[in-house]
C-alpha cells in the first residue's frame, strides 16, 4: 500500500479524505489493525500547546515623516525592549524579552510579569502597542526620536518566527536539593515533591513521526490558530539520541523552526507567559498533519503515552551543573496519571503543556482538513535524521586572555 501526497489532496479537495486525530488513530488501530487502518485513514493530526521559549515576531512598521533609521538605535514595545540590527524599520521581538526596569530576580522569585510574549499576545488581540524609538540620526534619516502607537492590522509585515518549536520528548524535571527552586520547568518543591513535564505524549507532532518521514521544510501546519510552515529544523535539533524499539526517542531529540503569518493568529493559541522565578515566554499552539503514505507511517502515528518514555531530571544540582546523570525514565502514560514512584517514594506529576489544548488543535486542524480549507504540502527537504549525524554540541568555553 502506498499513497502519495498529491492523492491525499485531491480527495481532501473532493471532500473524501478521512481524517482522525493522534488520539483516535490509536483506538482504530486496535480495532481494524494497522495495514486496513493505512488503507482507510488519509491523514493523522497532532497537536501541542505549551510554553516555547525559542519565539519571536519581526515587524516592518513603516516609514515615519520624517524618517527614522531604527537599525542601530533602540526601540521599545509597551516597554519591551526589541532588536533593531537588521534595517531602518524592521525589528524583531523575542518571546523572552523583558523590559530594562524589570527587577528580574533581585527579590527572589521574581514574579516577570510582563514580556516578549505578552506583546505578541496584545498585538495578536488587536490592542494597541506604544513603540518609542530613539535613534542617531542620518542625513537620509534625520529623526531621532519617535513614540506611537501601533496595531497590528497597520504593520506591512508581522511574522511569527520561532526558532525551536515542538521539542521530540523533554525532561521530566524534579529537585533533589533543600530547598524550593524556580526553573524554566516551573516550581519544583525540595526533596522531590513534585514532578513537572512539558509534552503532549501521543500527540506531540514529532512523536508521531520519529524519524521525520513526512515532516520537513516546507510543511503546512497549525500556528497559533493560524497557518504557517516548518521553515528548517529547529536550534537544538538532535536526532541521534537513545530510542525504543520501535523508534520513539527516549530523550529530548528533534525540534521545529517554524513560521507564518501573526495577522492570521488568534491570542486563544498565543498566549504571553510568565515563569515564576525564571522569566517571560510564549505559550505557542502548534498542529501538524502526518498523511499517511504507508502502513509503516500509520504504525507510528499510533503511539500510546504508555510507549513513549522521558528521562527524569534532578534540576535541583544535575541540570544546572550539565551532569549527564538521570534518575530514572518514565512514561507518559504515568505522568498523566499524576503521580509516578520515584526512588520508592510516590511524587505528585502536573504538565506544563496542556494536554485539552493539544486535543483540540489537532481537532481544528481535523476540520480544516475535512472541510477543504487547508492542503497538504510535499515538503522542500527532509529534516536532518539520525543518519545525518548531527548531535547538539554544549558551548566549549575557550578562555579570553588579556590582549587577546
Amino acid at each position: 500500500m502506498a499513497k502519495t501526497i498529491a492523492e491525499i489532496n485531491e480527495k481532501i479537495s473532493k471532500g473524501q479524505a478521512v481524517v482522525v486525530t493522534a488520539v483516535e488513530i490509536i483506538d482504530l488501530v486496535e480495532k481494524k489493525g494497522v495495514a486496513r487502518a493505512a488503507q482507510e485513514v488519509d491523514v493523522v493530526t497532532t497537536g501541542t500547546f505549551g510554553p516555547m521559549c525559542s519565539s519571536g515576531a519581526y515587524f516592518n512598521v513603516g516609514h515615519s515623516r520624517p524618517r527614522i533609521k531604527i537599525g542601530g538605535g533602540k526601540a521599545y514595545l509597551n516597554d519591551v525592549p526589541a532588536y533593531t540590527g537588521f534595517a531602518a524599520v524592521d525589528i524583531f521581538l523575542g518571546a523572552a524579552a523583558i523590559p530594562d526596569d524589570d527587577p528580574r530576580n533581585r527579590v527572589h522569585p521574581g514574579p516577570f510579569n510582563y514580556g516578549g510574549g505578552h506583546v505578541i499576545e496584545e498585538l495578536v488581540a488587536g490592542r494597541d502597542v506604544r513603540l518609542v524609538v530613539s535613534a542617531y540620526g542620518t542625513d537620509c534619516y534625520p529623526r531621532k526620536k519617535l513614540e506611537t502607537w501601533i496595531n497590528l492590522k497597520d504593520l506591512n509585515e508581522a511574522v511569527l518566527f520561532n526558532i525551536r518549536n515542538a521539542y521530540q520528548n523533554y525532561n521530566v524535571a524534579v529537585n533533589l536539593s533543600g530547598k524550593t527552586i524556580y526553573t524554566y520547568m516551573g516550581v519544583l518543591k525540595p526533596n522531590q515533591g513534585n514532578a513537572n513535564y512539558s509534552s503532549a505524549g501521543q500527540l506531540s507532532p514529532l512523536l508521531n513521526d520519529p524519524y521525520y518521514k513526512t515532516i520537513g521544510i516546507g510543511t503546512r501546519i497549525f500556528l497559533g490558530g493560524g497557518i504557517g510552515y516548518v521553515a528548517w529544523q529547529g536550534t537544538q535539533h538532535n536526532p541521534d539520541v537513545l530510542r525504543t524499539d520501535s523508534g520513539v526517542p527516549r530523550r529530548g531529540a528533534g525540534t521545529l523552526a517554524v513560521i507564518g503569518d501573526l495577522k492570521q493568529m488568534s491570542p486563544r493559541w498565543l498566549v504571553g507567559t510568565s515563569m515564576l522565578g525564571y522569566g517571560c515566554t510564549l505559550t505557542v499552539g502548534i498542529g501538524v498533519p502526518i498523511p499517511i503514505l504507508s502502513e509503516e507511517i500509520l504504525r507510528y502515528t499510533a503511539v500510546k503515552d504508555e510507549e513513549i518514555f522521558a528521562p527524569i531530571v534532578d534540576y535541583g544540582e544535575a541540570y544546572p551543573q550539565r551532569s549527564p546523570e538521570i534518575l530514572g525514565e518514565v512514561s507518559y502514560g504515568d505522568l498523566r496519571s499524576g503521580m509516578i514512584l520515584l526512588q520508592g517514594k510516590e511524587v505528585p506529576t502536573a504538565s506544563l503543556s496542556s494536554y485539552p489544548g493539544a486535543v483540540e488543535i489537532a481537532n481544528m486542524l481535523k476540520e480544516w482538513i475535512i472541510k477543504g480549507e487547508f492542503l497538504l504540502t510535499e515538503p522542500v527537504a527532509p529534516l536532518p535524521g539520525v543518519e545525518a549525524g548531527i548531535t547538539f554540541k554544549p558551548l566549549q568555553e575557550r578562555p579570553i586572555e588579556e590582549g587577546d
